[in-house]
C-alpha cells in the first residue's frame, strides 16, 4: 500500500509538541517500512521553508521552550527517502520565494494534484 499524507492545518499541536506529529508519525512509518509521502498545502508550505525559528514563541504567557523545527523535520524526512510535495498556488499566494524551499521538496500545481492522487492507494489528509 502507498499513501500520501495531505498536511494542511499548520501548527496546530505547536503549542503542546516540538513537531508536527503528522510530520514525525510519516518519519516513523517510513522507517518500518511504509511507503508514503508527504504533500504540503494551505498554510502548511510555510513548513518547507528553509531556516525559520520559532525560539521566542510564546502562547498567552506560555513560552514554548522547545520550539519546532519543522524545515528541519522535512529535510530528515527526505533524507529517508519520503518524497515531500508542496502546492506551488499556495506558496505563491503566500509570497514564499522559491529560493527560501528546502532542498528536495518538489513543487506541483494545484490543478496537477487528481493526477498526483492517482499514484497512491490511499491518501489521508491531516
Amino acid at each position: 500500500m502507498k499513501a500520501l499524507q495531505i498536511i494542511e492545518s499548520a501548527y496546530r499541536c505547536t503549542i503542546e509538541e516540538q513537531d508536527d506529529p503528522s510530520v514525525w508519525i510519516s518519519q516513523a512509518m517510513k522507517g518500518a517500512g511504509a511507503d508514503l509521502d508527504i504533500l504540503l498545502r494551505g498554510n502548511a508550505v510555510n513548513y518547507a521553508v528553509s531556516g525559520q525559528d520559532a525560539s521566542g514563541l510564546v502562547f498567552g504567557n506560555k513560552p514554548q521552550t522547545q520550539p519546532p523545527k519543522l524545515d528541519q523535520d522535512l529535510q530528515g524526512a527526505i533524507e529517508k527517502g519520503i518524497t515531500v510535495y508542496i502546492v506551488a498556488d499556495d506558496v505563491k499566494s503566500r509570497g514564499i520565494p522559491e529560493g527560501k524551499m528546502i532542498n528536495g521538496v518538489t513543487q506541483v500545481a494545484g490543478q496537477d494534484l487528481p493526477g498526483l492522487f492517482g499514484n497512491y492507494d490511499q491518501i489521508w489528509h491531516w
